[in-house]
């Protein structure tokens, strides 16, 4: 099936999706592809004035949040990685049980 464009005031092409029985709509793939979505990925649906806004979201269970203490170790282990420092997973594991 081709896709549909449109074009911009500025002549750009933009592609179309029509929506179907259900109120359902086809995100354009390349669209889809260069938000890195996945079949089965989840979206916020929102409006500001006459726009559909789309933002793609992730779920999270209650029991994979981390703690502030959890939280905290992490960030510094990041900026340890940004610094170009790094330990074995021996040292880390034993740093996370503490």
């Amino acid at each position: 099936m081709p896709v549909r464009q449109s074009l911009t005031e500025a002549g750009q092409r933009r592609p179309l999706s029509r929506i179907g029985q259900r109120r359902q709509v086809v995100i354009p793939k390349p669209v889809f592809e260069s938000l890195g979505l996945q079949e089965g990925d989840f979206v916020e649906v929102s409006t500001d004035r006459r726009l559909i806004i789309l933002k793609p979201k992730k779920l999270v269970d209650a029991e994979d949040v981390l703690t502030p203490a959890e939280a905290a170790k992490v960030r510094k282990g990041e900026a340890e990685l940004r610094q170009g420092r790094s330990r074995p997973w021996r040292a880390v594991r034993d740093a996370l049980a503490r």
